[in-house]
């Protein structure tokens, strides 16, 4: 049986029916104040929980699960990225964390195209060819768009094929494409991959889109290479310093910028939630989570 009604923080107000499931099952508390939930309310709120469900802005690292205590078996993450999960910190300490890959992938592509719409017909660059990759190489090759792509592990030749995709290395993709689309991870190795450099390596009548994360794009770059004419647009989703802009980039009409809106439906949303609950259930009832982002912790 699983344990009853253990306490779980909760960061943000997530959609109802993830915070019924959630609340079936365990002791909430919930953060529901405005904006995200500030750090000394979060290091307060995590002490004696066995789990929380966390967003991109609150940071999990050692002072977090210093202040958790050795009760916390998880952190299921409200959102497909974890930048702001020290990871292998967390498995040190035994402590399970978790994402909620695939619900957004068809919206964050739809988000992604929408960007990119103003023009049709021409070479799209795709950055990071994963499950949203994948998603908007399928988008441009029914509009009869030639796809090239770029990642460091790069697909079978089979899923290649049957997307229309041609490898290119970074350098030569940003070289041939008309639109560049990102869709990587920020680690330390992507943070800043569009600096002004590589920015200088695009085309000047290419578009830019970012619905991955915002630092993966120096935005003062981006700001003078548009305003200088080195790039002809971009559209963005997420920005370096959320929910900040660079304020140059507001003032610029080749910018097209919205709120990190990429998965911001109402579907998509409670499935994001529904899986973050899953995520936390699972691991405070002894099971696995359905997206563990740290498997090698259930080989102990």
């Amino acid at each position: 049986m699983p344990d009853s009604r253990l306490p779980v923080l909760v960061t943000r107000r997530l959609p109802q029916p993830a915070l019924d499931r959630i609340a079936e099952h365990c002791e909430v508390t919930l953060y529901d104040g405005p904006g995200a939930m500030p750090r000394s309310e979060l290091l307060e709120g995590i002490r004696g929980k066995a789990g929380a469900v966390t967003l991109l802005t609150d940071k999990v690292d050692d002072e977090f699960l210093d202040a958790a205590g050795p009760g916390l078996r998880i952190v299921a993450n409200y959102a497909v990225g974890f930048d702001n999960i020290d990871v292998p910190a967390c498995t040190a300490r035994g402590v399970m964390a978790s994402n909620t890959p695939d619900v957004l992938t068809e919206t964050t592509a739809d988000t992604a195209w929408a960007l990119m719409m103003a023009a049709a017909r021409r070479v799209p660059g795709i950055v990071g060819f994963g499950r949203i990759g994948h998603a908007l190489a399928r988008r441009a090759r029914g509009f009869g768009m030639r796809v090239v792509y770029f990642d460091v592990y790069p697909p079978s030749a089979d899923l290649e094929a049957e997307l229309g995709a041609e490898y290119r290395d970074l350098d030569d993709l940003l070289a041939e494409s008309d639109f560049v689309s990102l869709h990587v991870n920020l680690t330390e190795e992507t943070r800043h991959l569009m600096n002004a450099e590589r920015l200088g390596r695009m085309k000047p009548t290419a578009v830019l889109v970012n619905t991955s994360r915002g630092p993966v794009i120096d935005e003062a770059a981006l700001a003078e290479a548009l305003r200088d004419g080195v790039i002809f647009a971009a559209g963005l989703d997420v920005f370096e310093k959320e929910p900040e802009v660079h304020p140059a980039l507001l003032e610029l009409e080749n910018a097209v910028v919205i709120p990190h809106l990429g998965s911001a439906t109402v579907d998509t949303r409670i499935a994001m939630g529904l899986l973050a609950a899953d995520n936390l259930i699972a691991a405070l009832d002894g099971e696995r989570p359905p997206t563990l982002l740290n498997p090698d912790l259930l080989k102990r």
